[in-house]
């Protein structure tokens, strides 16, 4: 019975979705490139659903200032920089609620479709919106 089962599940497709090429790490890539004959196949993600809350996109210039975003945000996420008067959101302690996007006045904040944020660096570039 068994053997029947994993011959079955040698011919058919996977359930899941596999991970794009372009995200893996570079020694994988490698391998994918010497399996494929020098280039990699890329996967494109799983399209996102409507109204998908996915990492913070921030425009720098409509942002006045006013820290309401910085007051709603139960992650503390957003840190106020004085000196500019603008804010800085560390995406590796959002929860992606949204609040702050619903408290900002002047909707300089929007949720993007991008989801693919894992990194190795907590404070890396990828994972902090200026």
């Amino acid at each position: 019975m068994i053997l029947k089962t994993l011959f079955s599940q040698l011919f058919t497709r996977p359930f899941t979705n596999r991970f794009p090429a372009k995200y893996m790490p570079k020694s994988v890539l490698g391998f994918l490139g010497r399996v494929q004959a020098g280039k990699a196949k890329l996967i494109p993600p799983v399209p996102v659903p409507p109204n998908f809350r996915g990492k913070i996109a921030y425009d720098r210039e409509k942002c006045i200032g006013c820290r309401l975003c910085s007051r709603v945000c139960p992650a503390q996420v957003i840190q106020f920089q004085p000196e500019v008067k603008k804010n800085r959101y560390y995406i590796a302690r959002c929860t992606f609620c949204a609040q702050c996007v619903d408290a900002c006045p002047v909707d300089a904040l929007a949720v993007s479709p991008e989801f693919l944020l894992a990194d190795t660096d907590r404070s890396s570039a990828a994972l902090t919106v200026e």
